[in-house]
């Protein structure tokens, strides 16, 4: 018998981890080459805005990186300060908001990888987000962000599924459109985490909103934040060598920006 668990993907940070955690070699793969290509300063200070759980955080502090990052989410800044804590590192996460936040020091480089971009409800959050990343970098500082537009041009993905195990826990998230509204640039997600034990399986389900992003509107939003100039965009196959122009088909990108 399948147990439903009440609450919000976000408030498992344990599940969210592993699902998550399991494929960061990529990405901070291309993040250590983004720094080594695209700065024209050495890149030693990091920040993460919405770092949930500190998967990509933990292996930027253990390289040798000094890192911190905020999360909206009680129980994942937690979770990464534990994580951090077991491995002798201090702290590195607070509880903020990725669209109003200082920092008492300038950071070298910032990154947001996947989507938690979207979560911000509309243009004026977006762009104190953006403002609020340019403020914290140093001159030159780069800002990586990725996320995925709404191609108008070609059907887009609207369900994916993937899974992950470490030792007897495994879970397999599923994630799914559960409508859009273009007018109001609004996407209703589904998302089940289902969660496997050798005597249990419990499901969580979950429904959050991700503001739309065609390719003129993030061009537009971009143009408005005169921080920041666009270096190149990429993929999620992270490949340095394959840059990609974006048109009315591209659905993953990520940005990499300079603050000018």
């Amino acid at each position: 018998m399948t147990e439903i668990i009440d609450g919000h993907l976000y408030d498992y940070p344990k599940y969210y981890d592993l699902v998550y955690g399991s494929d960061w070699k990529a990405e901070f793969q291309f993040l250590q080459s983004c720094f080594t290509k695209y700065s024209r300063r050495p890149v030693k200070r990091l920040f993460e805005p919405a770092c949930g759980t500190g998967r990509l955080l933990i292996r930027l502090a253990e390289a040798g990186y000094q890192v911190q990052g905020n999360d909206l989410n009680p129980h994942a800044v937690d979770f990464c300060n534990a994580r951090f804590q077991r491995r002798g590192f201090k702290h590195p996460a607070v509880v903020g908001d990725m669209a109003a936040f200082r920092l008492g020091r300038k950071v070298d480089s910032a990154f947001n990888m996947i989507n938690s971009f979207r979560h911000l409800p509309d243009e004026t959050a977006a762009e104190n987000h953006l403002h609020c990343v340019a403020r914290a970098l140093v001159k030159d500082g780069l800002y990586i962000l990725g996320l995925h537009l709404t191609p108008t041009g070609c059907d887009r993905v609207d369900e994916e599924e993937w899974a992950a195990r470490r030792g007897n826990l495994a879970v397999i998230s599923s994630m799914w459109s559960a409508g859009i509204d273009m007018r109001r640039r609004n996407e209703r997600v589904g998302m089940t985490f289902d969660i496997y034990t050798p005597t249990r399986h419990q499901r969580i389900v979950d429904e959050m909103n991700y503001r739309t992003y065609t390719a003129p509107q993030m061009k537009r939003l971009l143009k408005k934040v005169d921080e920041f100039e666009v270096v190149e965009s990429f993929d999620f196959t992270y490949d340095l060598n394959r840059p990609i122009r974006i048109d009315d088909r591209t659905e993953d990108v990520v940005f990499v920006l300079r603050r000018v």
